[in-house]
């Protein structure tokens, strides 16, 4: 396992189109997924020691967030083939028991990530009403280990603020997590 740190925002670009398949059948779009003041998109899988510390706060932050007029979607990009555990069929399952609040796709041609450059998991990228990139950032200061439950919820304090001001802040602390899978 390759632990990577996601590079430094770079503010008001473009989120990309897409069109995935998500576990509830439905084909989803970038349209479909954005929220009135904005979207968070995450790419996470289901094998990732750095996605299972924070998956419980991720409902939590991304369901908040939602009553702010942010919605969220979780993306999947990891090649199946090399861990059983993030195939769809998991994807389905994981989404049903943490009780997903959000989209959760499919991108088995990788195309997704790399459009987004993605490169590890978990990978949030926030964006404003007007799908300009504002965060690029951690959830919170959880590594392998979720943190303390009082730590500073980073993640969900700059997409409120994007809410608010239609900008992100300045300061961002990268997000950690496993290398992308990538098909060989």
């Amino acid at each position: 396992m390759i632990s990577l740190e996601t590079p430094v925002c770079e503010f008001d670009k473009p989120a990309v189109g897409f069109a995935l398949p998500g576990v509830d059948g439905k084909t989803w779009t970038l349209a479909d997924c954005a929220g009135e003041k904005g979207l968070l998109v995450m790419f996470i899988c289901n094998h990732c020691p750095y996605v299972k510390a924070v998956r419980e706060r991720m409902v939590r932050d991304c369901a908040e967030l939602k009553r702010l007029g942010i919605n969220s979607v979780a993306i999947m990009s990891n090649d199946p083939a090399l861990y059983e555990e993030d195939s769809f069929e998991n994807m389905k399952k994981t989404a049903d028991e943490f009780a997903f609040p959000f989209p959760y796709l499919w991108d088995e041609s990788q195309q997704a990530a790399k459009d987004y450059g993605a490169i590890c998991t978990p990978d949030f990228f926030g964006y404003n009403a007007d799908l300009k990139l504002q965060y690029r950032g951690r959830l919170d200061a959880s590594r392998k280990q979720t943190a303390a439950a009082d730590v500073r919820r980073d993640l969900f304090e700059a997409m409120r603020q994007i809410a608010e001001t239609g900008r992100g802040p300045e300061v961002q602390i990268p997000s950690m997590g496993c290398s992308i899978k990538w098909r060989t």
